[in-house]
């Protein structure tokens, strides 16, 4: 078994780093990476009448109707939020979340007397003796090593080194590799086509990411960011609101040019609109079919412009912020602020075309889910056709091995 020392950031730099470890699935690298942070603390149990039918119960994974009791465990996540898991009454694992003494949970007081009593009799159901555990429990990646699983038939029992020469680490990642730009537009529609048709299994493996609570910043450099907004090396992220639910169905799409008509020339929260009239509906849809919703999105602006670095914090984060209070559902969000590959400048591991992003979500984002890459898609403008600004949002789907729409067919304009 060989232990590999990953630095993620410098990867970029040092293609060497970027070892596709095989025979490792991607569910495994995942697992593996996960595994070493302490437990969070003990989960708090309270009692409510939903609010909405928005809620998913995370026993069951059925809906949770407006107006019905639920439970909801709630914990503070390794990333310095308080998050809550709903469940139906009988759904609650009782082995996690024990639920005595009844009166001190949160809320019993403000319920019926007949749901009060259903609770008392859930209570003397329950088996004694269990120690709770928080349900957002994620363990962190391990900081310094991936290790291989058993090799497969027909595959070497090794793996590749730091040692490594380049020669032998560029001849790797040959498979890997997606030529999108100066191709002719038949083969960009060629690899659009591609891009839509991704077979199962063989999906692309990526680094572990090293993330931890002392990671998490409030502020982008010299730039102030609204509370619930934070900052994760290169990328501003916003937190977990209430309804997002991990899944293993991503839905997963590009801001500008995708979801919001913008322009660079114009400065604002309120600068925007809708791309197309039926993404509304497509994504309240998708968020009730049980998808979670995520944006990832370039901003170099806001690396680039140190002079005017607070407006173009201010302008990304409100327009987004504006975007979600519109669609009604929540979505998860990534932005990538780091500036792309240039003269003296190493390219960012978070700006798409890089896959960054994914696999910070994937990681460290979703309770340690699997990903069903064969229900997840992405979504995004940039496909290198002719009309394009650039060709990273396919290539950013090829990369990570989803599905890839261009809104305008997704969204049927």
């Amino acid at each position: 078994m060989l232990v590999v020392p990953f630095s993620y950031l410098l990867i970029a730099r040092n293609p060497i780093r970027l070892r596709l470890l095989l025979p490792l699935s991607a569910a495994r690298v995942t697992r593996l990476a996960m595994s070493t942070t302490p437990p969070a603390a003990a989960a708090t149990i309270s009692v409510e009448y939903a609010k909405s039918g928005r809620s998913t119960c995370k026993g069951c994974s059925e809906a949770i109707a407006s107006g019905a009791l639920r439970l909801g465990a709630s914990a503070r996540d390794p990333r310095g939020f308080d998050a809550t898991k709903w469940y139906h009454v009988s759904c609650l694992p009782s082995s996690s979340h024990p639920l005595g003494p009844i009166e001190s949970i949160k809320g019993f007081d403000s319920i019926k007397d007949h749901d009060r009593e259903e609770l008392r009799e859930l209570e003397k159901n329950h088996k004694r003796g269990n120690t709770a555990v928080s349900p957002l429990e994620e363990p962190s990646p391990m900081k310094a090593r991936i290790q291989t699983s058993s090799p497969a038939e027909g595959v070497p029992d090794k793996a590749h080194s730091m040692e490594d020469s380049k020669e032998g680490a560029d001849k790797d990642l040959e498979g890997v590799k997606v030529h999108c730009m100066g191709e002719s537009e038949e083969g960009a529609e060629k690899n659009l086509e591609e891009a839509k048709k991704l077979p199962a299994g063989n999906r692309p493996i990526g680094p572990s990411i090293s993330f931890s609570l002392s990671d998490i910043k409030k502020e982008y450099k010299d730039a102030t960011l609204p509370a619930h907004w934070k900052v994760f090396d290169t990328v501003i992220f916003c937190e977990q609101e209430d309804g997002l639910h991990a899944s293993s169905k991503i839905a997963a799409f590009d801001f500008d040019g995708c979801l919001a008509k913008t322009s660079v020339r114009r400065v604002g929260a309120d600068q925007w609109s809708l791309q197309h009239k039926s993404i509304l509906e497509k994504l309240q849809r998708l968020y009730n079919d049980g998808y979670k919703l995520v944006i990832f999105t370039n901003e170099s602006n806001i690396e680039r412009h140190k002079n005017k670095r607070q407006q173009a914090v201010d302008s990304k984060v409100g327009r987004l912020d504006n975007f979600i209070e519109c669609v009604k559902a929540p979505i998860q969000v990534f932005i990538a602020c780091g500036l792309g590959k240039g003269k003296n400048i190493p390219d960012d591991p978070y700006r798409k075309p890089n896959p960054g992003m994914w696999w910070l979500m994937a990681q460290h984002f979703n309770s340690g889910i699997e990903i069903d890459m064969d229900q997840s898609f992405y979504v995004g403008d940039a496909a290198g056709r002719d009309k394009d600004h650039s060709d990273a949002d396919i290539k950013f789907a090829k990369a990570i091995g989803l599905k890839f729409h261009v809104p305008e067919e997704y969204f049927g304009c």
